[in-house]
């Protein structure tokens, strides 16, 4: 049994990267069809952002005159640190071999990786619309990043331990945790933070066309082709590991152990619990607009107060 486990352990953590990095265009492809159904429109099918992919990845990538590496290497590195994150998130499994990785620093400063790297590309195009998606994307980095480490905090804090897997086993052990104050608390504060993190309504809209509006897409219209595709496959597979993150610390329920009998089945829970709550995003997306911009900051200031009231309750009742 001892030989076992790292195989196990290694199973689950190459199931973890296929299920990421193969279901999150089929996530985008169900809230794109979940706002379609409600604006009474038809929709492109499931399917069509994986459509999308295959067609931009026959293409060949762009590079305008005077970028350098950082523009060259961002669509590579986002795409490795989103891999590194699907790896080390205990989204089907808690026994996994990166586990002493996932701890709750290290994570946040994957996220925060990708997205520098992201808007330091855009800087270096040196276009108006690249500098100001990146100064907005980067603001709302500074506003983010604190949110997460807190409201993970106050989860944490009951159990002594930053470690995402040590969080996930003892709600695992005490259910009635969950509906506890200072996990409701969290649970707001970081439902904020992943529609902030995402680009998702009404921080961003992904679908917007209007230059002025933009945040995420302003930084990525210089790309095409193959270093398209890479950036859009990693902005959804983030998307998926979020949510997942999100399902692991509040319903962590179905999620696999040290043993490869239950991973399949853990993959279908997971599976499930992101579709419902990619499908509710989507759902709640028809009914808000998006914020103007000097409002964003208001809402993750809000967020963060949330986390904070959060960490407040837990040790209080600690």
């Amino acid at each position: 049994m001892s030989g076992s486990a790292p195989f196990a352990a290694l199973a689950a953590t190459a199931a973890q990267v296929v299920v990421v990095a193969a279901g999150a265009p089929l996530l985008v492809g169900v809230m794109r069809q979940v706002r379609a159904r409600l604006e009474g429109r038809a929709g492109a099918g499931v399917a069509q952002p994986w459509r999308d992919l295959r067609k931009l990845l026959r293409r060949q990538p762009a590079t305008p005159a005077g970028t350098g590496w950082a523009f060259r290497l961002a669509p590579l590195l986002l795409m490795g640190t989103t891999l590194v994150l699907a790896a080390v998130v205990p989204l089907l499994s808690t026994a996994l071999p990166l586990d002493p990785a996932a701890d709750l620093f290290a994570v946040v400063g994957l996220l925060a990786l990708g997205t520098v790297v992201l808007a330091l590309a855009a800087l270096d195009t040196g276009t108006a619309f690249g500098g100001m998606g990146a100064s907005r994307e980067i603001t709302i980095l500074a506003l983010v990043e604190p949110t997460i480490l807190v409201a993970v905090l106050a989860l944490s804090a009951r159990v002594g331990s930053t470690n995402l897997a040590a969080i996930v086993t003892a709600t695992l052990h005490h259910p009635l945790q969950v509906v506890s104050p200072a996990s409701l608390l969290a649970a707001a504060a970081l439902a904020i933070v992943v529609v902030a993190e995402t680009g998702r309504l009404p921080v961003d809209n992904p679908a917007t066309h209007l230059e002025l509006t933009m945040i995420h897409e302003a930084m990525v219209l210089e790309y095409a082709g193959t270093d398209l595709a890479l950036i859009e496959w990693a902005s959804s597979m983030r998307l998926t590991v979020l949510l997942g993150l999100l399902a692991s610390l509040f319903a962590p329920w179905g999620i696999a152990g040290a043993g490869l009998a239950a991973l399949p089945l853990a993959g279908l829970i997971f599976l499930v619990k992101v579709a419902v709550l990619g499908a509710g995003l989507g759902a709640v997306e028809v009914f808000i607009a998006k914020l103007r911009l000097f409002r964003v900051p208001e809402l993750l200031a809000g967020s963060f107060v949330l986390a904070l009231l959060a960490v407040a309750s837990s040790f209080f009742l600690a």
